[in-house]
Parts: C-alpha cells; sequence; structure tokens
C-alpha cells in the first residue's frame, strides 16, 4: 500500500511556525506501508518559517494581504508530478490546512473560524479519485 502523508505529521519542520504537527497514532498507522511525505507548500517555494496564510475567497493570503495563491498552486502541481503514475492508495493530510485540509480550512478572518472545505492539494487529490483521511481520523 502507498500512502501520501502530509510531511509535518511525519515530524517534518515543515509547518508555517518552523515545527511540525508529529502524529503518533499517523506514523503507527502508516508503519510497513510505502510512505510519500509531502508538503505542497514547501514544494511551492514558501520559505520555513513563514506567515500564516488562508483562503480569502479563491486566494490564499496572508493577514497582511499577500497574495501566496501562486506558490500553493506551484507545489500542488509538483506534489502531482512526483506522483504521477503511482497508485496512491491513500492520502492522510493535515486537518484545517489550507493545502491539506480534507474537510474544514479556516473561514479567512484569521479569528480561528472553521467553515466546512478543503485545502487546495485535499481537493486536486480528491478530484484525481485519491481517497483522503484527515490526520484526526487516524484510529487511534
Amino acid at each position: 500500500m502507498t500512502i501520501l502523508v502530509s510531511a509535518c505529521l511525519l515530524g517534518e519542520n515543515c509547518k508555517y511556525s518552523g515545527g511540525n504537527n508529529r502524529n503518533e497514532a499517523v506514523l503507527r498507522y502508516v508503519s510497513g506501508h510505502r510512505v510519500i511525505p509531502v508538503c505542497p507548500e514547501v514544494e511551492g517555494g514558501l520559505p520555513c518559517p513563514r506567515k500564516p496564510v488562508e483562503w480569502v475567497g479563491e486566494r490564499v493570503l496572508t493577514r497582511d494581504g499577500e497574495d501566496c495563491t501562486a506558490a500553493f498552486r506551484l507545489g500542488v502541481a509538483r506534489v502531482c508530478g512526483r506522483i504521477a503514475g503511482e497508485k496512491i492508495d491513500l492520502a492522510i493530510l493535515q486537518s484545517r490546512s489550507p493545502s491539506c485540509g480534507v474537510k474544514q480550512i479556516y473561514d479567512g478572518s484569521f479569528t480561528g473560524v472553521r467553515i466546512p472545505g478543503q485545502g487546495l492539494l485535499a481537493r486536486t487529490l480528491a478530484e484525481m479519485g485519491v481517497p483522503l483521511l484527515d490526520a484526526e481520523d487516524v484510529p487511534r
């Protein structure tokens, strides 16, 4: 089984804050499988650490209005290029991320309000027919 996983969940320091979202349940779940770590934000050229971003309409913006949409699109394109021709059995993605959120994202107000929606990578993978699993839903 080949599982694509948000790199931050595996302990890679690629989170916007410079840290990670290491998730022991995810690590146990993927043990023994082929794992492809991805961080579309870093693959799109964004630095680490970087300013937090949220979807505001169809654009990805920082609180002060800097548009990061092109970097997000480039990162997703690079991830898709890396997995082209691969059979991805599952993608486990970081909750609420503007790239990887499976069920929810933040509403663009930078106040912590969550809304139903998907990050750009999650949406793209779903359109490709890849089954998605939110990190919070991985069996503990």
